[in-house]
């Protein structure tokens, strides 16, 4: 398959789920795109681990988490100014076809979204460690779409950055989750 096929489907894919978008609907997505609105779960699962770990596990876990995003974050970065693929809000081409909800459109490149491998990241690090003693981890996945799905509803990030993000996220906390578990033992 010609790569510029797979971004024409790529395009046409965004256009079509941009424009599903409800300007009744825009303020909650807007919310669920800002990083700060994940605070509160972010609180939850630092409360949950605090009173589940003991405090030098505690802390090693708080240290692979903050080194996780750390990753995730800059090697989308790295791959945005490698690859040099255009924001849908700022490519010509389409823009003027689609929603553009968030008043910046943000960095000049998309591929991939760090909102989706930050958040996918941090979903299945905490799925990897805990899966056997609870069924509810897997509800972060949840949370994780909705956050990623929220770039293309704004206009910001095409479904491959997305999927990109999202698989290499998932990647990075499989690796994660089993370098702390087996170096420490921490779960």
């Amino acid at each position: 398959m010609d790569l510029d096929f797979i971004f024409e489907v790529d395009r046409e894919v965004f256009i079509y789920l941009n424009s599903l978008g409800q300007s009744a609907f825009d303020s909650i997505w807007l919310l669920v795109s800002d990083k700060k609105s994940s605070i509160p779960l972010y609180i939850l699962i630092i409360y949950i681990m605090h009173k589940n770990l003991n405090s030098v596990d505690f802390f090693r876990t708080l240290v692979f988490i903050a080194l996780l995003i750390l990753f995730t974050d800059q090697i989308s970065g790295f791959f945005k100014d490698f690859s040099e693929r255009l924001r849908p809000c700022h490519d010509d081409s389409i823009n003027y076809k689609i929603r553009v909800v968030k008043q910046s459109c943000g960095g000049l490149y998309s591929f991939f979204s760090s909102h989706a491998s930050n958040s996918f990241g941090l979903a299945s690090f905490f799925y990897f460690l805990n899966r056997r003693k609870n069924n509810y981890i897997k509800l972060l996945f949840i949370w994780a779409f909705v956050v990623s799905y929220s770039r293309i509803y704004i206009g910001v990030h095409y479904p491959i950055d997305i999927i990109c993000g999202g698989t290499f996220g998932i990647f990075s906390g499989f690796l994660f989750s089993s370098i702390l578990n087996k170096k420490f033992n921490v779960f």
